[in-house]
């Protein structure tokens, strides 16, 4: 080998080392192999890289659809909240038995108001802090995830109305709640980061929204450990609910 073609060969090894990190057991003799190999691993970086561009591309909807299904949404689950409830099957003949009836109810009656008036609190807060000029597919489906979580709320509450007393029931609607508000701060922190919402939302606005959820996470766990501890009247500590929130938006609009 020449001397031109053996300072070639050397530049072209140290400029993969440097570039590539390779160990120094590279040499002249097994360059071409390792380059080889580099070229396929680009090749897979490559094919990765392409599938997570299409899969972040944004979506040809209109975000007004999903706000659309949002509303639906939200409307049909707090409309279903009273069929948590229903008359005897057997028809009252007396005053007394309906005064006994009535009784029956205010318990799960308690739970649905308080669980409407948590449903409304949710959807004033995805209304003012998620609105879209553009969405992409995992956005959709962190959104497609927090409307579920919605769904189950129903059938949780009407389980907390009339098992309150085992510590599951407690758990399976709390961990509802709980899921509803961790799906919304991934879909805020997604949106955020990615620049789907409309107007900017500032390091501070960022800061109000997640330090607020992460008070009513902590109203949400200690509601339902008093509730089955202590008594079943504390489930009506979730009305601090919206009280937090409004406390927290006038201070922030203050600032």
């Amino acid at each position: 080998m020449n001397d031109d073609k053996a300072v070639k060969v050397q530049e072209k090894l140290e400029k993969f080392k440097r570039k590539n990190k390779f160990s120094e057991n590279i040499n002249e003799e097994n360059i071409d192999e390792e380059i080889r190999k580099l070229e396929k691993t680009n090749e897979r970086i490559s094919t990765y890289q392409r599938f997570v561009d299409a899969f972040e591309k944004d979506l040809d909807i209109d975000p007004g659809r999903l706000m659309g299904l949002t509303d639906g949404i939200f409307s049909i689950v707090m409309t279903l909240l009273i069929f948590g409830m229903a008359l005897p099957e057997n028809e009252i003949a007396n005053y007394t038995g309906f005064m006994n009836f009535i009784g029956s109810i205010a318990p799960m009656a308690g739970v649905l108001i308080v669980s409407f008036i948590v449903l409304a609190s949710f959807w004033i807060y995805h209304h003012e802090f998620m609105k879209l000029k553009r969405l992409n597919i995992p956005y959709l489906w962190l959104n497609m995830f927090y409307l579920a979580s919605l769904c189950f709320i129903p059938f949780t509450t009407s389980l907390i109305g009339n098992y309150s007393r085992f510590f599951l029931a407690n758990i399976i609607f709390g961990a509802n709640i709980l899921s509803v508000i961790v799906f919304f701060l991934l879909m805020f922190y997604y949106a955020h980061k990615r620049g789907f919402l409309e107007e900017y939302t500032a390091e501070e606005d960022k800061k109000h929204v997640f330090h607020t959820l992460y008070v009513i996470m902590g109203v949400t766990v200690i509601v339902n450990l008093l509730d089955f501890n202590m008594n079943p009247n504390f489930i009506y500590l979730f009305l601090l609910v919206p009280i937090i929130s409004t406390i927290r938006h006038v201070q922030f609009i203050m600032k």
